[in-house]
């Protein structure tokens, strides 16, 4: 008889855990600066307007806004933070009014 029980596959079991990458904010939605949109490995989606990109191409916002996906160049896509327009117009007429 064997002296010791069977122990199976013990070549198994090195499952490493997901890396939680995609987009996490889509088109429409506001955010604030500091915001994670995108995780990705290299630039599937490109950085636009107001978005810095991280050093592992991480895509963030840098202002508050909301976020809009575009494609350009053809077959690019490109995210951008638009800030709120009443921010903008109540600096234009503060411009104006100095």
């Amino acid at each position: 008889m064997a002296h010791k029980k069977g122990q199976g596959s013990t070549r198994n079991g090195r499952d490493s855990p997901g890396q939680r990458r995609g987009i996490k904010v889509y088109a429409g939605e506001a955010v604030i600066p500091g915001n994670i949109l995108v995780r990705q490995v290299g630039t599937r989606i490109h950085p636009g307007k107001n978005v810095g990109l991280g050093r592992d191409y991480t895509i963030y916002a840098m202002v508050a806004g909301t976020v809009k996906y575009e494609t350009f160049r053809g077959d690019k896509h490109r995210v951008s933070v638009e800030p709120p327009a009443e921010s903008a117009t109540a600096s234009d007429a503060a411009a104006a009014g100095s």
